[in-house]
């Protein structure tokens, strides 16, 4: 699994001009699914997202993290993180998970990370999505639970 963790100030996911998420202060989550990827890799990935230290403290050093500020967390499903670029110029998604394992293992996902007591709200997968942020530093940190020492 891939994320892309952006730290905002305010985030929000639009489906067919209607606001179906949004939060104040903390991750806009974007979560491409690999066809590899097994419960583990979201475990990993949401012990990780939970505990990363990216915002600051009294003296403006990144020593919070999102449970720290009782911060907020916007999940958006997004294949195109699993894109292989190395040949042509046309991207290939093939590598994407398919639906019927994207689907539960993102669901799993937002369970999991749910289970923090954050606020959790996400867009809607497979559909059109138009998302509006306010990435706050800017912070953006790419996590891959394929590379996890």
């Amino acid at each position: 699994m891939r994320v892309v963790i952006q730290r905002v100030s305010e985030a929000s996911v639009t489906v067919d001009n209607a606001i179906v998420g949004s939060i104040n202060r903390g991750y806009m989550l974007l979560i491409g699914i690999d066809e590899n990827d097994e419960t583990q890799d979201a475990d990993w990935l949401v012990q990780k997202i939970l505990n990363l230290r990216v915002f600051g403290d009294e003296e403006g050093k990144l020593n919070r993290s999102v449970m720290d500020i009782q911060g907020e967390i916007l999940c958006v499903s997004q294949f195109t993180l699993i894109a292989d670029y190395k040949k042509g110029n046309r991207p290939s998604f093939i590598k994407a998970a398919k639906p019927d394992k994207a689907i539960p293992l993102f669901e799993y996902f937002k369970t999991e990370i749910s289970k923090s007591g954050l606020k959790v709200e996400s867009g809607i997968f497979g559909a059109d999505m138009k998302v509006a942020l306010i990435n706050d530093g800017p912070v953006t940190i790419l996590m891959d639970s394929h590379t996890k020492a």
